[in-house]
């Protein structure tokens, strides 16, 4: 097991105690199961700074409520009402049943590994070492993949977060001063790169509580707010101006949205890995609770938003809401807030994995100057990449075919199947849970090939 390292949580050198490496364990060489009673990860895991229950529900709901809830009337528009509604439950389904895929999977490694925690990339290459001697020698590759998933994945959602807070501070201040109204977007992602540098410092998991209950509260009081104004209006809108379904060539489109505005699995791990007690996976379990609000909060969100503002509904339903009017301002601001702040839990993914690839090549005492330039260069490369393509719609579904297809479908669906190849594993009778991964896996194939295609040509298009 990993040393643990103390630092003191102070503010002038940036250092807020332990990374979120601190809390996995490398892949052991040796991964012979040694002959023993059951090994329980969770009876062997000293972590300086445990979550508790309410905390890593907090985490895993702020995980999941970012950005792309915002998008889902639009997505609703593409398909029409009856596959937006239904389609919607059933991605939140699927993203549901392929965290508990690894989530199991890295529990069950860990077991035969005997060690108490594995991360997404360690998961992966456990899985493969341990599996049949044909796959052995991808485990390499299959932890490289990953960790290079992750990377890709959550910086470019987090570019996507940052046009999302700039779009909506750039609303405001444009209605209240209107000599600025001729600015740029960029302009304003330059002007959030300071408070994105010096937050983006915390490095302990359980010290981000806090501002994940804010998060979470500015971000209900803004779906309030909306769905106020989705209401308000609904009884003047008739039926027959909807669509129940539409062409059938914009679903890749529908689907790549929603999945990337549910899925979060990059962070299932590093929650589940600061729990003390399993109380992530199972009846009820974080997970459970979490996914159902967040499966609910979409549908309501998505269905409402296409009735009330139509086919032209915009990728970000918040700026359909009068500028005029407070409540609405007040809306705008609170998702700046809390995507501010989701931008945060977001960050340690990419975070960690460049942390972890770099820090055995510093020396040590110099890891802490290091540690803030490496955050540092991360945030000035997401913004980047923000001004570089601030279009949110295509953005969103190009990073949800691309990135969530991969990571969220594909690599827990080739996890659970070389898992079960081994002695121990089992597909269940006529082998059903090996083509059910089969399936989980075609689909993911499908997303990433449709819907790249569609977001590329509308990227194309303007």
């Amino acid at each position: 097991m990993t040393e643990k390292i103390s630092e003191i949580y102070t503010i002038d050198n940036f250092s807020s105690t332990a990374k979120l490496a601190d809390n996995e364990c490398q892949t052991p060489d040796n991964l012979e199961t040694i002959p023993n009673k059951v090994y329980n990860p969770y009876e062997h895991r000293n972590l300086e700074h445990p979550n508790t229950f309410s905390g890593a529900l907090m985490h895993l709901l702020k995980s999941s409520l970012g950005t792309g809830i915002l998008a889902i009337p639009s997505a609703v528009a593409a398909a029409g009402i009856i596959p937006g509604v239904v389609g919607t439950v059933l991605t939140g389904l699927l993203c549901t049943h392929t965290i508990h895929l690894l989530i199991f999977a890295s529990q069950e490694i860990c077991k035969k590994a005997k060690v108490p925690m594995l991360g997404f990339g360690e998961t992966a290459h456990a899985v493969f070492k341990h599996g049949p001697k044909r796959v052995q020698p991808f485990a390499n590759f299959a932890k490289n993949f990953v960790d290079a998933s992750l990377l890709l994945t959550y910086c470019s959602g987090n570019a996507v977060y940052v046009v999302f807070i700039t779009g909506n501070i750039q609303d405001v201040v444009n209605y209240h001063h209107e000599n600025v109204s001729d600015w740029p977007l960029h302009y304003y992602i330059l002007m959030l790169l300071v408070p994105l540098i010096i937050c983006c410092q915390i490095r302990q998991l359980k010290h981000l509580v806090p501002f994940s209950v804010i998060a979470n509260v500015t971000m209900i009081t803004a779906f309030l707010i909306t769905l106020y104004y989705m209401f308000s209006g609904i009884g003047d809108i008739k039926i027959d101006d909807r669509k129940l379904f539409n062409d059938i060539s914009l679903f890749p489109l529908f689907f790549s949205t929603v999945l990337f505005a549910m899925e979060g699995i990059g962070t299932m791990l590093p929650i589940e890995n600061s729990l003390i007690k399993p109380q992530f996976i199972g009846c009820p379990g974080v997970l459970n609770i979490a996914m159902s609000c967040v499966v609910t909060l979409y549908t309501v969100i998505g269905l409402f938003g296409y009735l009330r503002f139509g086919d032209k509904v915009n990728a970000n339903v918040i700026e359909e809401l009068p500028n005029t009017d407070i409540a609405a301002q007040v809306a705008k601001m609170c998702v700046a807030t809390a995507v501010f702040f989701t931008f945060m839990l977001q960050f340690y993914v990419p975070c960690e994995i460049t942390w972890r690839k770099l820090s055995p090549k510093i020396p040590r005492n110099y890891h802490n100057i290091s540690q803030i330039a490496v955050r540092t260069i991360l945030v000035l490369f997401i913004t980047a990449l923000a001004v570089a393509v601030p279009k949110l719609d295509a953005i969103i579904g190009l990073v949800g075919s691309i990135c969530f297809s991969t990571l969220g479908l594909f690599i827990p669906a080739v996890i659970d199947i070389i898992l079960n190849l081994g002695e121990d594993g089992d597909f269940g009778c006529m082998k059903w849970r090996l083509w059910k991964n089969i399936l989980i896996v075609i689909l993911s194939w499908f997303a990433l090939f449709s819907g790249s295609y569609y977001a590329i040509k509308g990227l194309l298009e303007d």
